[in-house]
C-alpha cells in the first residue's frame, strides 16, 4: 500500500507475519509486528500477526486482512497501536451470515479496499465479498451467495471463487476472482450487480491479451489496483502485469515476459515470479514480487522495471 502524500510506503512480510513501513525510496521507517505467529494486540512492536495480505488505509489508519488469523485488524499510524476489528480468531464454519463484529467469525479474508465510508473485504475463504461500515460494530456479506462459481446478476444472488484482489474507482468495485481467472466489476448498491469484464470460467485459463471474455486469457490473478481509469493486475501464475480497460475490456501486457526470474531492464522483457499484490505512487507501480521475496518498482512511463531495496531491514529474531 503507497501512500503518495506521506511518502511512505506499507508492505505485509507475510511469511514474518509483520508490516513493514518504509518510505517510497525503500528506507525503512518502522516495523509493525513482533515476526511471531499469533494474534495479540497492542504496540507494533509487540502485536502478533498470522500471515496478513492486503491492507487499505484511510484517515491516518492502517486496515490489515490478517489471513491466517481470520480477522481485519487496525494499525493507528501516529501511535503504532493494533487492534483487532472484526472477527473471533477462528475460521466460520456454516452458515454465512453477519452480525457483531468482533463476535463474527471471518474466513481468509485476503485484501481490502474502502469506498464512501464503507470497508469491503475479500473474503477468499466463503467466495464473497464482505463489508463493514467504518465506524461501525456490524460486519456482513455484501456480494456473493459463497456458492464457489462464475455467475454474475444481482450481487447477493451471484457467485464468485476465491475472490482475493480487490479494488476501487471511488464508485464500482474490481475484484480479482482468482480461482476463475477472471476480473469481476460490482455495483456496491442495494440493487447493483457484478458483471465479469474477462475470464469465462473455473478451468479457463491461460495466457492471451485482447478484448473481451471470449479472447483474454489470465491465470490465478492475485492483485489488482485501479490507475488513471484503468485496472492493472498482477496476472500471478503468468508472471506478469497487464493493463485493462474495463470500459472496453481491452486487456494487454506491460511487463514481464512470462518466465519466472528476477530480472530487471525494459518492462516487457523484465522477469517476476508469481506477483501477487500491486499497489501505485503518481507513475510508479509497487509490486508484491512473492516468490522473489521482492518489492519491484515498474515505472509506467519509462517502461523499466527495477527491485527495491528495503535499507535498513532485518529478519525477526528466531523464535524462543
Amino acid at each position: 500500500m503507497a501512500d503518495e502524500a506521506s511518502g511512505r510506503l506499507f508492505v505485509t512480510d507475510t511469511g514474518h507475519h509483520r508490516i513493514i513501513e518504509a518510505g517510497l525510496d525503500g528506507g525503512l521507517r518502522r516495523i509493525i509486528g513482533c515476526g511471531k505467529p499469533g494474534l495479540g494486540d497492542g504496540v507494533a512492536e509487540e502485536a502478533y500477526f498470522h500471515q496478513p495480505q492486503g491492507l487499505a488505509l484511510a484517515d491516518g489508519t492502517l486496515y490489515v486482512a490478517d489471513t491466517e488469523n481470520h480477522v481485519v485488524r487496525t494499525v493507528e499510524l501516529a501511535t503504532g497501536r493494533v487492534s483487532t476489528i472484526a472477527g473471533t480468531g477462528q475460521q466460520l464454519v456454516g452458515e454465512r451470515v453477519g452480525g457483531l463484529a468482533r463476535r463474527t467469525a471471518l474466513s481468509s479474508p485476503w485484501d481490502l479496499t474502502i469506498s464512501a465510508g464503507v470497508l469491503y473485504v475479500a473474503m477468499a475463504g466463503t467466495h464473497q465479498l464482505w463489508a463493514m461500515v467504518l465506524g461501525s460494530d456490524r460486519v456482513g456479506p455484501h456480494t456473493g451467495t459463497g456458492r464457489e462459481a462464475l455467475e454474475d446478476g444481482l450481487r447477493q444472488q451471484a457467485a464468485m471463487n476465491q475472490p482475493s484482489g480487490l479494488t476501487t474507482d471511488g464508485v464500482r468495485l474490481y475484484v480479482a476472482d482468482s480461482e476463475a481467472s477472471a476480473i469481476r466489476m460490482v455495483e456496491p448498491a442495494a440493487e447493483g450487480v457484478i458483471r465479469t469484464i474477462v475470464g469465462e470460467g473455473l478451468f479457463e485459463f491461460g495466457d492471451r491479451d485482447g478484448t473481451g471474455p471470449a479472447a483474454v486469457r489470465l491465470q490465478h490473478p492475485l492483485g489488482v489496483v485501479w490507475h488513471e481509469g484503468a485496472l492493472l493486475i498482477a496476472d500471478t501464475y503468468n508472471h506478469k502485469i497487464k493493463r485493462l480497460d474495463p470500459a472496453t475490456a481491452e486487456c494487454r501486457t506491460i511487463a514481464g515476459d512470462g518466465k519466472p526470474g528476477l530480472l530487471d531492464g525494459e518492462a516487457l522483457a523484465a522477469r517476476f515470479s508469481e506477483p501477487s499484490g500491486l499497489t501505485v505512487a503518481g507513475e510508479r507501480v509497487f509490486i508484491a514480487d512473492t516468490n522473489n521475496h521482492a518489492v519491484r518498482v515498474l515505472d509506467l512511463v519509462r517502461g523499466h522495471v527495477g527491485t527495491l531495496t528495503l535499507t535498513g531491514l532485518t529478519p525477526p529474531s528466531s523464535p524462543d
